[in-house]
């Protein structure tokens, strides 16, 4: 072959693209595939969730506020006690 014969070259059809996999979305790991929750899962919420309550009422109890109402709620259980005392006292004394 001379150098400058041209060379013979066939014309090659694509490949057509390879079809896309369906991507099912992602199962959460908190369900089970018929979307019913785990144990686990349902205890984690309910653990999240006293926990939340838990940090909210301490939070609560150091304002101002908070200690105003649990003064407040003292001095009724006091009075309450008091009041009792005085009942039983008149219930005795007849």
């Amino acid at each position: 072959m001379a150098e400058n014969e041209p060379i013979d070259a066939e014309i090659v059809p694509l490949d057509p693209a390879p079809a896309p996999v369906p991507v099912s979305p992602p199962v959460d790991p908190g369900y089970t595939p018929d979307g019913v929750p785990t144990f686990e899962s349902v205890r984690d919420k309910i653990e999240n969730r006293y926990g939340t309550a838990i940090g909210s009422a301490e939070l609560a109890a150091e304002t101002p506020e908070g200690r105003s109402v649990e003064e407040q709620y003292e001095a009724r259980q006091k009075a309450a006690a008091e009041r009792l005392e005085q009942i039983r006292r008149s219930m005795h004394d007849d």
